[in-house]
């Protein structure tokens, strides 16, 4: 308890010292980056080395990634390029053979990659029995939007998406409290936004944004240990994440540690696609209507008529229908992920050494694939940045044109379960509201705004540049 308290105060104190302490602060940080690179020499087996002192490349990967893996090819004129991260050498690539090689490759290990560049392994539980807990949770939140008005999607879809994400991968004692969720979509908000490259390439070093994020994550520990608790002190078992961990005899630390890593994995990547789903439908009526017209037939074809609650009628149609006989929803969910993704996937190469674009990738090397390369090169999608779900890739013969859900063994583990929130979401927001994008000014656009690759959590345009204006169809949620 002492250490605690102590720790408070000193972390209280930092976050409230002056200009002063806080330069110093990074004037150290910077000493210790600059002490710990030093300029690379290339050998001729190596990839080319991105011009200037290494630490420059540090704030940029993190903040402009998009457009420094694209300044990266374009300075060193090379499908493969290196630059340093403190002492850790990362080799961007390019180009179909080096796609497949990257996701094929036996040494390429996932986990590895994510440990000092990204995040956590998402998964997904039974989803039949989801699908009329997440439509409750989704009726819930959209009838308390009212009868009409507008919103930021990237705000209010992404808070819905975060409710049923929490139902699907956590427990009921955290996703039956509104209030509970709300909180804790602000902790991992302060997460994200607390992400900075001193926080991950040094997170032993107490700055502001580490200290915020350590107790942010001490929060969300305290949320899911007393999920945990409730449950063993009830003794009741239900059909949830927390109840398959706990059954599988795993320890506290592991369930606790695998829930925060779930939650944030799938409610990250799977709201994201979401609020530009809607955006992309409010500024494409001939998508909004197909998409419309299918859920529609679904309804006739499998649902009770008799039932009066749009919720309860898509409940009624089983799951194999929405995976197998939904082709316009698939095909938007798909050209979605394709122009509004800004992922880059990441690796550590184990071992052994292996050669790709004739450019030797010692083992040890952080190897990155951002799918910017394939989704917006225009000889394989024409016009990339706009939104066209009927596109197929122009050329049939070019190697894994698409890459939105992984790769062969590396494929994401949580695709059926993202899939299927996408589309029950998607459903019943379309049959519930008469929608369209506007400005700030209120005035439709020409087009929907163009997703923003340099941020690489939401992808999402300046904020208070797109809304949803909408209005309630006469239908009961």
């Amino acid at each position: 308890m002492p250490y605690i308290i102590g720790l408070h105060s000193a972390a209280s104190a930092f976050l409230s010292a002056g200009f002063a302490t806080h330069f110093s602060v990074a004037v150290v940080i910077c000493l210790v980056i600059v002490l710990a690179t030093a300029s690379p020499e290339d050998g001729d087996e190596a990839p080319k080395s991105l011009p200037g002192p290494p630490f420059l490349s540090i704030i940029p990967f993190f903040r402009q990634r998009y457009d420094f893996l694209n300044w990266g090819f374009h300075v060193t004129g090379q499908p493969t390029f290196q630059f340093k991260l403190m002492n850790n050498t990362v080799i961007v690539l390019s180009g179909a053979s080096a796609r497949r090689a990257f996701f094929y490759a036996k040494g390429f290990d996932l986990t590895e990659g994510f440990k000092i560049l990204s995040g956590a392994i998402p998964m997904n539980a039974p989803l039949s029995d989801l699908i009329p807990a997440i439509l409750k949770d989704s009726r819930r939140i959209l009838e308390s939007y009212g009868t009409s008005g507008t919103f930021d999607p990237f705000e209010k879809i992404y808070e819905l998406i975060f409710q049923t994400t929490v139902r699907s991968l956590s427990s009921s004692e955290i996703s039956d409290d509104a209030a509970l969720v709300s909180r804790l979509k602000t902790l991992y908000d302060r997460l994200d936004t607390g992400t900075t490259p001193a926080t991950v390439l040094v997170p032993w070093f107490p700055t502001p944004a580490m200290i915020k994020k350590l107790w942010a994550t001490k929060e969300i520990y305290d949320i899911v240990v007393r999920a945990i608790n409730a449950r063993e002190q009830s003794g009741i078992s239900r059909n949830d994440t927390l109840q398959m961990l706990v059954d599988s005899g795993d320890e506290k630390l592991v369930i606790v540690g695998f829930i925060m890593g779930l939650l944030i994995a799938g409610a990250r990547a799977t709201g994201t696609t979401a609020s530009w789903i809607i955006t992309f439908l409010g500024g494409h009526a001939d998508w909004r209507y197909k998409a419309k017209t299918e859920v529609e037939s679904l309804l006739t074809a499998y649902s009770d008529a008799a039932t009066s609650e749009l919720s309860s009628r898509l409940a009624g149609i089983p799951l194999e229908i929405w995976e197998s006989q939904t082709p316009i929803l698939d095909a938007i969910i798909r050209e979605t992920l394709r122009v509004a993704q800004p992922h880059t996937a990441m690796r550590r190469n184990l071992g052994p050494e292996v050669y790709i674009n004739d450019k030797l990738i010692p083992s040890g090397a952080y190897v990155v694939y951002p799918f910017s390369d394939v989704h917006l090169d225009p000889e394989i999608y024409p016009e990339p940045w706009c939104f066209d779900p009927s596109r197929k890739p122009s050329n049939s013969n070019i190697d894994l044109p698409y890459v939105g859900w992984g790769v062969g063994s590396t494929t994401c583990l949580g695709t059926r379960l993202a899939k299927v929130e996408l589309k029950l979401t998607m459903a019943l927001f379309l049959l519930a509201f008469d929608f369209v994008l506007v400005d700030k000014s209120g005035d439709v656009p020409a087009s929907p705004p163009k997703p923003n690759w340099n941020d690489i959590l939401q992808c999402r345009p300046p904020h208070g540049s797109c809304f949803v204006k909408y209005t309630r169809t006469p239908l009961a949620l």
